[in-house]
């Protein structure tokens, strides 16, 4: 993988004399969701400062694709415009008098012509799912609604690098978990992901790479059971295990599951339970879980897809599939954890809709393909792409391939 950031013996002190990093080292990797954790004065939110240059280290220095940061205006203004800064307030980055404003504000900036401008704020904007919204006033919007247009304005400038200072701060649950899977939707376009949280389930739901800091040092670098499965350095951090990880050591602990590693995820620790009292993971009759690509769809034609698949189970994944949930009428039991949830409900032998589109599609394919490998459970799989038709798939264990079992038609 590709170095896209990199932190090189960096220190950092503000004017009172506080040291907020002390002689920080990390290299973190091209298209990742990366999670720094750890409590209040960290660190996190200096280090967050650094990758964009606004704040400028005392020692050391920032490498972004291979080059030092330098600090003159022009260089500045070319950084920030590839890695976007999201604050943890919105309120401290919205200032225009309309969000139409707000999000232009980048572009404007960056010298856009006014067409190309006017498309990608109205890209941004949909993208969020904010169109409409052009005229409102920023500080009469929601919480949610105030760091959609936040993120809205990092996406009309085209960022490869999003950072994100505790992006679901103040938030209600349903919001906060709305902007995760937006940031996942990001990530699967190809951006690069870049948290800071003090919230461990978050983070070891959420991140493929979990960065552990404590008094301006980073502890470790690593996955997060990596990370997490150190219950000694998460003590020294003066954290909480997730709790996933805290469920699974005291089971362990009570004898009633074996291993060292604990599950990624509420899935996993299922499967270990299962295949602990049962000898093995049973394997009845498994549902089926389709997959409709909802760009271009009309309500007709989803309102099909349930009728003729007789599922269970709704769930969509992205802001512009939920949109169209919505206006279908369409009722949801899913709108996060969609995919795992899905599963779980496959393995009880109930199917499910997953409405997604774009590179959702393959990451939703992805990652019932890596369950069905790793678990040995054959789940059959319908991929539908309106208004094209459909075609059934399933992952062959034997083979490690996905057979096309009906094609469109």
């Amino acid at each position: 993988m590709t170095v896209i950031l990199e932190i090189r013996n960096v220190c950092y002190s503000y004017g009172d004399g506080t040291e907020a990093l002390k002689d920080v080292s990390i290299s973190l990797e091209e298209g990742k969701k990366i999670a720094l954790v750890g409590p209040n004065g960290a660190g996190k939110s200096t280090l967050l400062l650094m990758f964009n240059g606004i704040l400028r280290p005392s020692a050391g220095e920032v490498i972004f694709r291979g080059q030092p940061l330098r600090y003159d205006s022009s260089s500045l203004r070319e950084i920030r415009r590839k890695v976007g800064m999201v604050f943890q307030n919105s309120d401290d980055q919205l200032f225009a008098p309309t969000v139409y404003q707000d999000v232009a504000f980048g572009p404007v900036n960056l010298g856009y012509p006014k067409e190309e401008m006017k498309k990608h704020v109205g890209y941004a904007l949909e993208y969020v799912g904010l169109s409409g919204y052009e005229r409102r006033l920023p500080h009469h919007l929601s919480g949610g609604e105030k760091k959609r247009v936040a993120i809205s304005g990092i996406l009309a400038m085209e960022s490869e690098v999003m950072i994100l200072d505790e992006p679901t701060s103040n938030l209600d649950p349903a919001s906060s978990e709305e902007i995760m899977d937006m940031l996942d939707e990001l990530n699967c376009g190809g951006k690069t992901m870049i948290i800071s949280t003090h919230d461990v389930d978050l983070a070891y739901r959420w991140a493929d790479e979990v960065v552990l800091m404590e008094d301006g040092r980073v502890l470790r670098l690593g996955t997060g059971p990596d990370v997490f499965g150190d219950a000694s350095l998460i003590k020294r951090a003066r954290l909480k295990l997730p709790i996933v990880v805290d469920l699974f050591n005291e089971l362990v602990s009570r004898d009633l599951l074996n291993g060292s590693r604990p599950p990624r995820n509420i899935l996993g620790l299922t499967d270990l339970l299962e295949s602990r009292n049962r000898g093995t993971i049973s394997r009845g009759t498994l549902g089926t879980i389709h997959i409709c690509d909802v760009d271009g769809a009309d309500p007709e034609s989803i309102s099909g897809i349930l009728d003729k698949s007789h599922v269970s189970y709704s769930g969509a994944m992205g802001t512009n599939a939920k949109m169209v949930a919505k206006r279908s009428g369409i009722p949801l039991d899913f709108t996060y954890g969609v995919i795992d949830k899905c599963i779980l409900k496959a393995l009880t032998g109930k199917s499910s809709l997953i409405m997604t589109s774009g590179r959702m599609m393959d990451h939703a394919m992805r990652r019932i393909q890596t369950y069905c490998k790793e678990s040995g459970a054959e789940i059959e799989v319908i991929e539908f792409a309106l208004p094209l038709g459909s075609h059934t798939v399933r992952y062959d264990l034997a083979r490690q391939e996905t057979i096309v079992l009906k094609e469109p038609g």
